[in-house]
């Protein structure tokens, strides 16, 4: 799933190949991944694009006072291309969930992809990004510049949930996903199962900087490139999410794994959790 740090890379790649050119067609070619319909999605044709920004995960593409807002979800992505295919595309089974194309450099524009049968990509045009549910419930942003201490540790007070958790939450932290959580907690040196009412100061100042550096960080390795190689940056600087059996880069332990129903998180035992392996209920199951 892309992540702040993606988003965030993406949006500078956009706001570098779309302000000032204005739209030619718009191809809903997935129908379902509309999620508003007034203004309709043709309204920003012969718009032109005037900005690029991000809230949290979602991308939003200004446009002559519309907003073209993408949430692209676990398994969406942006697709830049110089030469789209001249036939309007066709609905099918394919990935394909949008098109658009620019006047001009004439054949240029991006598609809207979605992998998989979960579809859960997302795009809107609003007047104001405020109308977009998602972005309307987003917690600060925690790379902004109000994003302090103080404020860190106000919205981790009388949290009864794991850390894991409350970072994952859009309504408490935005634009923190599933990949960056265990990123940044290895990085702190915590538990993933701790409780957030059980940090003490240290932990919270280990946290919040942990926070800064890991996304800081990310932003900077992914400044500059191009849309088609953002994932692979992500996967290649990430350290113990998704390398499950691998060594960690910090200790040389093994890297362990915990599984859930539609996700799983990944940590280093010495690093983290005192040597000890957390249990993972999921595989006591199936092992039964």
């Amino acid at each position: 799933m892309p992540e702040l740090p993606e988003v965030e890379a993406l949006t500078g790649f956009l706001a570098e190949h779309l302000a000032g050119r204005p739209v030619a067609r718009v191809f809903p070619v997935a129908v379902s991944v509309l999620k508003t319909y007034d203004p309709p999605l043709t309204a920003l044709e012969g718009r032109t694009f005037t900005a690029a920004g991000r809230h949290g995960k979602f991308l939003d593409l200004s446009a002559d006072g519309l907003h073209l807002v993408i949430h692209l979800a676990r398994a969406g992505w942006l697709q830049w291309k110089e030469h789209l295919p001249a036939p309007p595309p066709r609905p099918g089974r394919g990935p394909l969930a949008l098109r658009l194309r620019l006047a001009e450099p004439a054949g240029a524009g991006f598609d809207l992809t979605e992998a998989g049968t979960q579809k859960r990509l997302a795009v809107y045009v609003v007047r104001d990004p405020a109308e977009v549910p998602g972005i309307a419930r987003l917690g600060p942003d925690p790379l902004a510049d109000g994003f302090t201490p103080e404020v860190f540790a106000g919205l981790l007070h009388g949290e009864r949930r794991q850390i894991k958790g409350v970072l994952r939450d859009q309504s408490v932290i935005a634009g923190i996903g599933n990949a960056y959580s265990d990123e940044i907690l290895h990085a702190a040196r915590m538990s993933p199962f701790k409780l957030a009412a059980s940090l003490t100061e240290d932990d919270m100042a280990r946290l919040y900087e942990a926070v800064g550096t890991t996304l800081r960080e990310a932003v900077e390795r992914s400044r500059g490139l191009a849309a088609g190689k953002l994932k692979a940056e992500k996967k290649s600087g990430l350290r113990v999410h998704g390398r499950t059996g691998q060594p960690c880069p910090v200790c040389g332990d093994t890297v362990r794994e915990v599984s859930f129903s539609d996700s799983a998180l990944q940590y280093c035992p010495t690093c983290q959790t005192g040597g000890k392996p957390l249990a993972d209920r999921r595989m006591s199951r199936l092992l039964k």
